[in-house]
């Protein structure tokens, strides 16, 4: 989507969008077309009994066409629901509606008038800048693969649509656009690299995607195979052993704090660029959806763009373990006793709990060499948080009250929502293993979700560390305000607000 700002003005056979209360009392520049029009805006909603009657949730709206007296040729009238009670995700959800409706007119000229958009919680300029979001994250679409001869068929899917934001704040709200911007550019590149089909989307493609980063100030490194069996990270190596792709550990580093030398906040990302279970095998049905399971690198590598697009006042690192779980030869069986870079040895019960072992050699990785203030992990990790928590939050879980407060928090302000979930000295002990330190699933069917979490926790020493479990929340299969069906680049936003409310600037 385009966006383009301008002051406040009409232009010819143009389509408009302003705004009424939940009273269809015009605000902000409807009032002022409204007395251009002599009154005829306002006349039109006092005879439209319905628009008025009507209660949705969020918003209803009203078309005018050839409104009286006015250049436009048309004017969608939106009646919005207690929006002085409004928050930031709600004018995101603003946006995205916004989005569907000029989708769904197909119209091409589009002007919204946004002045008198605030609430009690969030400035005018905030709250348009975050509508504007809200509109940019709903317009994603991934056409990459449609074939020449679809071109007409698709080609209302493939143009990019532009949008004019014509507002007396329109030098600040343009100003306002770059971070607003970079934040829509994570979005999408996680969705991305997500949507990918996995014969594409390879460990090896992944780590060129995070390289790219470079271009913006983010310094990159990438681990082979060979470097990782130098080190002993048994644990990662063992996961991608089946397959023909090599394995990655890629390092993203973006030190934008004043202080250089202050410790920075880290973000680590399970990659499962497809999860076939290995030996383990998965069933067939739904098995499609493993290419989702990388979705936590996907976060990782968006979040480190958006943060060095905006020039973030914070030193951040990003890693990602990338694996390909695959059946072969060469793969790993259940019974199987690795050694992880931790030097803790883990008996592998079951191949298709992998992504914890991913994990365990990357985060111990992490706190060692660059010894963060803090840790957070984000994969899509196990079914049992969706059997818990379904698709509305994603399961927190931490050493650290502060850190799961500050989460939970940001997941609130941009609606990407955390639940927390217990850790204790009981769930760990089911991870014992007769034969070696730990076993990687426990011999019950229990809390599954839990004990994954407890796993990891094994390989973090005292440094503040939470776990997202994202595994509800990474893709979705009926389309959101914000995000059509499919990925949904979940935790982007959440962690960008973590960072710049909790860490930047300090």
């Amino acid at each position: 989507m385009d966006i383009q700002f301008n002051n406040l003005r009409q232009e010819k056979d143009a389509i408009g969008v302003v705004f009424c209360d939940n009273k269809c009392r015009l605000i902000g520049y409807g009032k002022k077309l409204d007395q251009l029009s002599k009154k005829y805006i306002s006349n039109i909603i006092k005879s439209d009994i319905s628009f008025q009657e009507r209660n949705s949730k969020n918003f209803d709206y009203s078309i005018i066409h050839q409104p009286a007296n006015l250049k436009l040729s048309k004017l969608y009238v939106f009646k919005l629901k207690n929006f002085k009670d409004y928050q930031i995700r709600d004018f995101q959800v603003l946006g995205g509606h916004l989005n569907s409706l000029i989708k769904f007119y197909k119209e091409t000229n589009v002007i919204v008038y946004p002045d008198g958009i605030s609430s009690s919680k969030v400035g005018s300029l905030n709250a348009i800048s975050e509508m504007i979001l809200g509109m940019s994250l709903a317009s994603y679409s991934f056409t990459k693969y449609f074939s020449k001869k679809d071109d007409k068929k698709n080609k209302n899917k493939t143009k990019k649509k532009k949008v004019k934001i014509y507002s007396s704040q329109h030098t600040r709200l343009a100003k306002n656009y770059e971070s607003i911007s970079a934040i829509h550019q994570g979005v999408t590149l996680t969705r991305n690299l997500v949507t990918e089909p996995p014969n594409v989307m390879t460990p090896p493609k992944i780590a060129e995607y995070a390289k790219s980063l470079s271009e913006y100030g983010v310094d990159v490194k990438v681990l082979g195979e060979k470097e990782m069996k130098k080190l002993g990270m048994g644990s990662l190596l063992g996961v991608g052993q089946g397959s023909i792709h090599e394995s990655q550990l890629v390092i993203m580093k973006w030190n934008g704090a004043r202080n250089k030398k202050k410790k920075p906040i880290a973000f680590i990302g399970k990659g499962v660029s497809f999860d076939t279970g290995g030996v383990s095998l998965k069933p067939s049905n739904g098995m499609e959806e493993m290419k989702y399971d990388m979705g936590g690198s996907g976060v990782v590598i968006g979040l480190m763009k958006a943060l060095a697009l905006r020039k973030a006042k914070a030193n951040v690192i990003g890693v990602v373990g990338l694996v390909e779980n695959h059946i072969g030869s060469k793969a790993q069986r259940p019974s199987d006793v690795v050694k992880s870079y931790s030097g803790q040895t883990i008996e592998v019960l079951n191949t298709d709990a992998e992504g914890r072992l991913v994990l365990a050699d990357a985060l111990w990785y992490t706190q060692e060499q660059y010894k963060p203030e803090l840790m957070v992990d984000l994969a899509t990790l196990t079914g049992a948080i969706i059997v818990a928590l379904g698709d509305e939050y994603a399961g927190l879980f931490s050493n650290s009250d502060k850190v799961s407060k500050q989460l939970a928090e940001a997941g609130d302000i941009e609606g990407e929502k955390l639940w927390r979930l217990p850790l204790n000295d009981r769930y760990d002990k089911m991870l014992n293993s007769p034969i070696a330190d730990m076993q990687n699933i426990t011999n019950g069917r229990g809390p599954g979700s839990i004990t994954a979490a407890q796993f990891l926790q094994r390989f973090v020493n005292k440094v503040p560390w939470a776990h997202l479990d994202i595994a509800g929340t990474t893709w979705t299969k009926q389309p959101l305000p914000t995000s059509p069906k499919g990925a949904t680049a979940f935790g982007v936003k959440l962690l960008n607000r973590f960072v710049s409310k909790y860490y930047e600037g300090k």
